[in-house]
């Protein structure tokens, strides 16, 4: 707690000395505490105290420049730091970096944060020092947090106040097992600061223009690192092709339809494992490790980023792993008009499967 004291105090500081230059940004710090979610029976004994900690950010206003700032009922966005202590000694403390967006809503009184980032925790799983941990299996996670707030500017000259609840997620995404994760549900409260002794004047200028677009056709590549639920399993590389069609229905949203290829080198493995170890199974071990999935998805477009959400569904599933839908959601950053990166989750319900990095064009 005293560590967590001299952290918001010093931020704080920060906040006071800030420079009196126009720049259309403001500060907040945020203390939040509250539970952690029982998601999974298994992470019972993890859960001894209420958690607690704080978020510090840096936030840009958008006044309507650009037209999706004005689609988009002008948000914010910034970067974030959050501490939380997690009040369990197996677990340990976690330190995360994000970027977010702030939307509003009733007069710009209500706000919704959406933040992901990397987080690190200081005292993973390890099976000799450390092995009650089954929630994180390594020190960096994917980390997701929400926040919903009232929230209300320049009560007392450049301060304000804000308040509301928080949810905050860290999973490793199956890079390595065990990955059980954790959410925390928090009540958060905070002050604001901004940078400017007034704000810009919002510009409304709507582009009334409808939209039109032929459908595009998409190639994308993923790749990266995961292992099965069987612990000292190993990590293994996965690849995944995919071809889909998208259809713009407006300057913000698209629908896709596609088809993936996934070749995941870890299901070797966890067939090989059945194979020999569990004969109840009737697992050969000469099952075929690759999977072909069809899948239907929608994209928001946010400026030259974009939310991509996915469902699909296994055409070709030799072996079975956690049953054939599946789900995809992430982040893209388009690079001109045709070429993007994307960091998604792809997952079977509520337990993931990999995080996935990726490169594609827009043909």
């Amino acid at each position: 707690m005293r560590k967590l004291v001299s952290t918001i105090l010093l931020l704080s500081s920060i906040v006071l000395f800030a420079q009196e230059k126009r720049n259309n940004s403001y500060l907040d710090v945020n203390y939040f505490g509250g539970n952690i979610a029982l998601h999974n029976n298994d992470i019972l004994h993890l859960i001894t105290g209420h958690p607690e900690g704080f978020i510090f950010t840096w936030n840009k206003k958008t006044f309507g420049n650009q037209p999706w700032e004005q689609r988009f009922n002008y948000p914010d966005y910034g970067a974030s730091f959050v501490y939380q202590d997690l009040k369990n000694d197996v677990l340990g403390e976690n330190y995360g970096l994000y970027a977010h967006y702030n939307f509003y809503f009733l007069k710009r009184n209500l706000m919704l944060r959406i933040a992901q980032g990397l987080a690190y925790n200081t005292n993973p799983y390890d099976k000799e020092d450390n092995h009650k941990n089954i929630a994180f299996g390594s020190h960096f996670l994917s980390s997701t947090y929400l926040m919903l707030n009232y929230k209300k500017e320049r009560i007392f000259n450049r301060f304000g106040l804000q308040t509301g609840l928080s949810l905050i997620h860290y999973s490793n995404a199956n890079v390595k097992a065990p990955n059980t994760s954790v959410n925390t549900i928090a009540f958060n409260f905070g002050l604001t600061y901004n940078l400017d002794n007034e704000d810009a004047e919002y510009l409304d200028n709507p582009d009334d223009k409808k939209f039109t677009e032929r459908i595009k056709y998409n190639i994308a590549f993923r790749s990266g690192i995961n292992q099965s639920d069987v612990i000292g399993s190993g990590q293994f590389p996965f690849y995944i092709f995919s071809a889909y069609a998208d259809k713009r229905l407006s300057h913000i949203s698209a629908v896709q339809l596609g088809v993936d290829v996934f070749f995941s080198n870890f299901l070797k493995e966890l067939i090989y494992y059945q194979s020999v170890s569990f004969p109840e199974l009737d697992v050969s071990g000469k099952e075929d490790y690759k999977r072909v999935g069809l899948f239907a998805g929608h994209e928001l477009f946010i400026n030259k980023m974009s939310i991509e959400t996915q469902f699909g569904y296994y055409v070709y599933y030799p072996f079975d792993f956690e049953g054939r839908t599946y789900i995809r959601i992430g982040l893209k950053r388009y690079f001109g008009k045709k070429f993007f990166g994307a960091m998604t989750l792809k997952s079977h319900g509520a337990k993931a499967e990999a995080v996935e990095f990726g490169i594609g064009v827009r043909l």
